[in-house]
């Protein structure tokens, strides 16, 4: 099994790499309201500034299928086309509107594996100001234990300055 990856970085200097790419993202994302662009580039952005995070992008809540996920812009292999809430990672934090930590998917009851090469991932939930889910933001890594609540804070804070600020 891989070794974890928080064993090779320090906290202090994770969260500096989310701070440096949130104060980019805000930037680049300032008076741009199209949604699909604002994911697009909040995928782009937070892919380029980790080297672990293998797969990252969003899943959309069908409109037509309202507890259903359908793949939104994402970097990345090919990623899973569609998830009930409920199923998987992503399915539980669309329906527990809460961010889950995997440190390992393989002990994860109910895992959707898009990709084997995915060993741990973090899943948080996006709402628009008025407080309605309108997506789920998914990061796998290849090495277990990637993830961590410094990721949480800093992702969970990325995503409401992004899409409720």
């Amino acid at each position: 099994m891989a070794e974890a990856f928080n064993d090779k970085i320090l906290p202090a200097e994770k969260a500096e790499r989310y701070a440096t790419v949130a104060q980019e993202i805000a930037s680049v994302l300032a008076g741009e309201p199209n949604l699909t662009a604002r994911m697009a580039s909040v995928s782009s952005m937070l892919a380029a500034s980790f080297e672990h995070f293998f797969w990252t992008g969003f899943y959309v809540v069908d409109p037509d299928k309202r507890e259903e996920l359908v793949v939104g812009p994402y970097q990345g292999t090919l990623g899973c086309l569609r998830i009930a809430f409920g199923r998987g990672v992503c399915g539980t934090a669309a329906r527990e509107r809460k961010t889950q930590i995997v440190e390992d998917v393989d002990a994860f009851e109910g895992h959707i594996a898009c990709d084997s090469r995915s060993k741990s991932e973090i899943v948080v939930p996006v709402v628009d100001a008025d407080g309605r889910l309108i997506a789920v933001f998914d990061v796998d890594a290849e090495v277990t234990g990637a993830f961590d609540g410094v990721d949480a804070q800093w992702l969970e804070r990325i995503l409401q300055d992004t899409f409720a600020g």
